[in-house]
């Protein structure tokens, strides 16, 4: 049974097999997480971001998608790219199942890697805006019911799903969600 656990640190300090960046749509850094993890993995995973570019993703990553590179210099063997949708919510059905699918193709892509452990940043909650108690519901939820599902496309699924949190107040919201959606302390 694959374990989720949530942590407040930094995601780029991690050791797994996989981190989850919650990247802009170039792939080629930004601020927040996806600086971050750019800034400590090192050019490495810039060169495969830019291969990627090269090739299918010419126009950028979709939001909602997600493509694996090396983790370069990071303590990780892969770094998931994933681009969450900014919030509003005018568009809030659209662009909510826009943000569950970030973590669903997270996986698929872990799985098939092999990664049996995989970190997570809260996507879309910083300055995309998205309302940290709903970020935190869409987050946990989607992630359990794909591991609830067994349905990883390919490949076994992890053992660990963790969620790194930056911060008191973010892991306060992401507890009290996993709280009442799981019903469980893991």
């Amino acid at each position: 049974m694959t374990r989720i656990t949530l942590v407040e640190g930094d995601i780029t300090e991690q050791q797994v097999d996989a981190v989850v960046n919650a990247a802009n749509s170039s792939l080629l850094g930004g601020g927040g997480v996806d600086g971050a993890i750019h800034r400590r993995g090192g050019p490495q995973i810039l060169e495969e971001c830019r291969r990627l570019r090269a090739s299918h993703w010419g126009k950028g990553l979709p939001t909602g998608h997600a493509v694996a590179t090396t983790a370069g210099r990071l303590p990780a063997r892969w770094v998931v790219h994933t681009v969450g949708p900014v919030y509003r919510a005018e568009e809030y059905e659209e662009r909510a199942e826009l943000l569950a699918s970030c973590y669903r193709e997270s996986l698929r892509v872990a799985a098939e890697l092999g990664a049996r452990t995989v970190a997570f940043p809260a996507v879309s909650a910083g300055i995309y805006g998205w309302p940290p108690a709903d970020a935190a519901r869409i987050a946990l939820g989607t992630v359990a019911e794909v591991l609830d599902s067994g349905d990883a496309e390919a490949g076994a699924q992890p053992v660990e799903v963790r969620f790194v949190l930056f911060g008191s107040d973010m892991y306060e919201v992401f507890e009290r969600a996993r709280r009442e959606l799981l019903g469980r302390d893991d």
